[in-house]
C-alpha cells in the first residue's frame, strides 16, 4: 500500500506565534499532530518536548519495531518530561498538549489521542470523524446537555478533558481498523476543526491532488485571518510502496486552487 502525505503548520491570521507541531515518520509509516497549550515559552516547548521523545525512541528501537504500544510508551515519558518541565522551568506552573497520532501498517491503522486534536477519514466520497473529543462540550454531548448542532461556539468549546503534561499519567484513547486504498485520513489541531465545517473539510479532502486540498485548506484559512494557529497533515492510501511529499516551495503558477473568501467578500 503507498501511502502519500502532505502538511501544514501556521500560526494563523491572529496569533503571534505557533505552538503547534506536525511530525511525519514514513520509515515507520507514522504521523503525528500536537497542539501545544500554556502560551508562547510553554505551549510550543511542549509540543517539542512530544515530537523529540517520539523521535528519540523511534530511532532506538528502530521503525520496523516500532509500533502504537512503543508510541504510547514515549507519550507517557513525554507527559512525565512536560511536567519536570513545568515544575523546574515555569515555577509549577502547567503547560501541556493535545495530541492526535496515526500509524498505518500492514493495511491496519492505530490511532491514539488525547484532547480535542482529530483525525477524520475520507472514505467513498463519505467524511467520518474517527476520533472523539475529550473537552467539556462533548462530555455534555454524550450527556443528552446540548445538541451538537449547537456546539459550534459554544463558550467552553475549548476546555478539554485530557491532554499531555496536566496528570501525573495521561490516559490515551485509541481505536484501530482497516486501511483500504482509497482512504484519506487528516489529522489536524482544533484551529482547523474549528474553522471550517465537516462540509466544507469535505469539499477540500474531494479534490483530486492531494497538495492542492492541502493548500486550499491553508490559503482559505489564512484568507478567512483564522483566530488560531492550524496545523493539519493529510495522509493518502493507495496501491504498493511508500512515497512521502512534502509542501511544495515552488507552486504551479497556473494551478487553480479553491479559496473559501470571507463572508461579504466577492472575487472579480
Amino acid at each position: 500500500m503507498e501511502l502519500t502525505s502532505v502538511g501544514f503548520t501556521h500560526q494563523g491570521g491572529t496569533r503571534e506565534h505557533n505552538e503547534d507541531a506536525w511530525r511525519a515518520w514514513p520509515e515507520a509509516g507514522l504521523w503525528l499532530v500536537v497542539d501545544g497549550m500554556g502560551g508562547h515559552s510553554a505551549g510550543d516547548v511542549a509540543s517539542r518536548i512530544i515530537c523529540d521523545t517520539v523521535a528519540r525512541d523511534l530511532a532506538r528501537t528502530g521503525a520496523a519495531a516500532y509500533d502504537a504500544d512503543h508510541l504510547a510508551h514515549s507519550l507517557q515519558t513525554a507527559n512525565e518530561v512536560i511536567r519536570d518541565y513545568g515544575t523546574r522551568s515555569l515555577k509549577g506552573g502547567t503547560l501541556g498538549a493535545t495530541l492526535v497520532a496515526l500509524q498505518i501498517r500492514d493495511g491496519r491503522y492505530q490511532l491514539l489521542w488525547a484532547g480535542d486534536s482529530r483525525c477524520y477519514r475520507l472514505r467513498s466520497e463519505r467524511l467520518e470523524q474517527l476520533s472523539e473529543d475529550h473537552s467539556q462540550v462533548n462530555d455534555m454531548i454524550r450527556a443528552g446537555m446540548l445538541a451538537r448542532e449547537n456546539a459550534r461556539g459554544h463558550p467552553l468549546a475549548h476546555v478539554v478533558t485530557r491532554a499531555l503534561g496536566v496528570e501525573p499519567r495521561i490516559e490515551l484513547e485509541r481505536r484501530q481498523g482497516e486501511a483500504q486504498p482509497g482512504d484519506l485520513f487528516m489529522l489536524c489541531s482544533d484551529g482547523i476543526s474549528d474553522e471550517f465545517a465537516d462540509d466544507q473539510l469535505h469539499r477540500f479532502l474531494s479534490n483530486s491532488s492531494l497538495q492542492d486540498a492541502n493548500d486550499a485548506m491553508l490559503y482559505s484559512a489564512l484568507v478567512n485571518r483564522c483566530s488560531d494557529n492550524i496545523t493539519c497533515l493529510l495522509v493518502k492510501a493507495e496501491t504498493s510502496g511508500y512515497h512521502h511529499d512534502a509542501i511544495r516551495e515552488a507552486r504551479d503558477p497556473d494551478a487553480t486552487i479553491p479559496v473559501r473568501m470571507p463572508r461579504g467578500t466577492t472575487q472579480g
